[in-house]
């Protein structure tokens, strides 16, 4: 028996085939659908994380009005768009050039910030304002503190540009809002306000450069003027030391007195304005200048009283001291005015701007000086001064031949040779220091700190020189401060310091039988 089986109709299969691939394309485009879903909901969270937050403080269509958000349309101003800085986070031209706002990716995050601990504050940047805000396309804003404000001058709108000398503070996101603002007494449609959290300023105290610079610096300063100024009044007070030798002494301290003081004002001027610093820096070149310049005037002396046969001039030491401080005092007056001049006239204006020698609390990074002398006026008064340093030299060599060369000499020669040992190392002294104080215009912070520990052991080597080691002098003083009735032991006179007066010709003080 043949069993029975149901046949379909001729186009069946097609139309199952048909459904099967109708099934699969709907389940592929399904896939590629949800696929490119994905894919764009990636790509966009990509930029949303790649775009940078910028803080606004205010609504998205709010700008600030007298310290008051309101709405853009009442004011009928446009609502604010961030406006990045083209210039890179070190360039100098902060804020000249700005990229437009469709060419960096950002997202705004309206509120104020949350400062926390630290305290809000508002800045305002506008035409003329001493505040400038600049926002860079890393999501930094800068708050640049000027010196000077800006004016209505082409000149003075330049200096809103093109920063000279600034203080500069960075916010970094969530610590900062900026918002448009219009204010009723400086209408300015591009005015922008910014609410910042006060940055952390680290106590100076804990800074080595400003101890260095504000404290140690001040400090030995004083203790080198207290030793110049024993030496002038020990020289000046006691009559047997006011002889030309004494005179140019007690001067030659007091114009290291001068250029000591002149470099203290100097340090706490220096942000009080250019006049003031431009007075300070003059005192001191030039005081420096004439005191090399009595140092020559002593060597000259001393070197021509050796080379002179007959040393019993009929000159008074009054006469010569004012013949001395005519040559000295002519040379710098004329040398220091040369140097202002050339600092004012001839001296190239970028030469000028340039200035930093090591003088602010940090040298390395800090804007220059404005009214510190520039280096046409330094090679002025220094060039003078290499050329004492040479004939010093020549002095120093030629009196040394000489007395080598006397198997005997009188009294004055005798006093000469205690005056030429003082010279010598008075010149050895005042050349070191001297190199350090050129080294300390360079921009290494070690260097200058070498030079401000040195200055009070120079006053010190100094002191000892003209004062403390003389046997002359020691029993001057205790001839006069402490002889017989000292209440210190030590400081009375011995047998040593009488033989030390009987070397000059004052064996009758010594018996205290006359006033020498």
């Amino acid at each position: 028996m043949t069993r029975w089986r149901p046949r379909l109709p001729g186009g069946a299969p097609l139309m199952l085939l048909a459904a099967a691939s109708s099934f699969l394309l709907l389940t592929l485009v399904h896939e590629c659908a949800a696929g490119l879903q994905h894919t764009v909901a990636a790509a966009a969270e990509s930029v949303d994380a790649a775009a940078i937050t910028v803080h606004k403080c205010c609504a998205r269509d709010e700008i600030v009005v007298v310290n008051m958000c309101r709405s853009a349309n009442i004011t009928s101003t446009s609502p604010w768009a961030p406006e990045f800085s083209a210039s890179r986070e070190d360039d100098a031209t902060a804020g000249s050039k700005t990229l437009p706002a469709s060419s960096v990716s950002y997202k705004l995050a309206t509120g104020f910030p949350n400062c926390k601990s630290r305290q809000q504050w508002l800045v305002y940047h506008y035409h003329g304002s001493g505040d400038r805000l600049v926002l860079y396309p890393s999501g930094k804003l800068r708050h640049y503190v000027l010196k000077h404000q800006n004016g209505g001058s082409e000149e003075q709108h330049q200096r809103d540009y093109i920063i000279d000398h600034e203080r500069s503070f960075d916010y970094v996101q969530g610590f900062y809002c900026l918002d448009k603002v219009i204010d009723i007494d400086k209408p300015d449609s591009n005015a922008q306000v910014a609410v910042i959290c006060t940055p952390q300023v680290p106590s100076p105290w804990t800074d080595v450069d400003y101890v260095m610079r504000r404290v140690v610096n001040p400090a030995c300063q004083a203790i080198a003027m207290t030793c110049l100024l024993l030496v002038a009044v020990v020289h000046f007070v006691l009559p047997q030391l006011r002889d030309l030798i004494g005179n140019m002494v007690t001067t030659l301290a007091g114009c290291m007195i001068v250029a000591r003081i002149a470099n203290v004002v100097r340090i706490f001027v220096e942000y009080n304005g250019p006049i003031s610093y431009l007075m300070a820096d003059a005192f001191l070149y030039i005081s420096t200048l004439s005191s090399f310049f009595w140092l020559n005037a002593m060597g000259y002396y001393i070197w021509h009283t050796f080379k002179s046969r007959n040393v019993f001039l009929r000159i008074t030491d009054g006469r010569k001291y004012c013949y001395y401080s005519l040559y000295v005092w002519s040379c710098t007056i004329a040398m220091g005015g040369m140097a202002i001049f050339a600092h004012f006239i001839l001296d190239a204006p970028d030469s000028r701007n340039d200035i930093n020698r090591n003088y602010s609390s940090h040298p390395s990074s800090a804007p220059p000086i404005e009214g510190a002398i520039g280096w046409l006026g330094v090679a002025v008064i220094f060039v003078p001064v290499m050329c004492t340093i040479l004939v010093n030299l020549f002095f120093y060599f030629s009196t040394k031949t000489v007395i080598k060369r006397m198997s005997t000499y009188g009294q004055i020669h005798h006093k000469m040779k205690y005056s030429f040992d003082m010279f010598s190392k008075l010149f050895a002294i005042m050349i070191v220091d001297l190199t350090l104080f050129i080294l300390s215009w360079t921009q290494d912070d070690i260097l200058f700190y070498v030079h401000v520990i040195f200055n009070p052991i120079q006053t010190a080597f100094i002191l000892y020189v003209t004062v403390i080691r003389p046997k002359r002098v020691k029993f001057l003083l205790r001839k006069a401060c402490c002889y017989e009735h000292c209440i210190l032991p030590c400081c009375r006179p011995k047998e040593t310091d009488v033989q030390a007066g009987t070397e000059w010709g004052e064996e009758m003080m010594a018996f205290n039988t006359s006033d020498y």
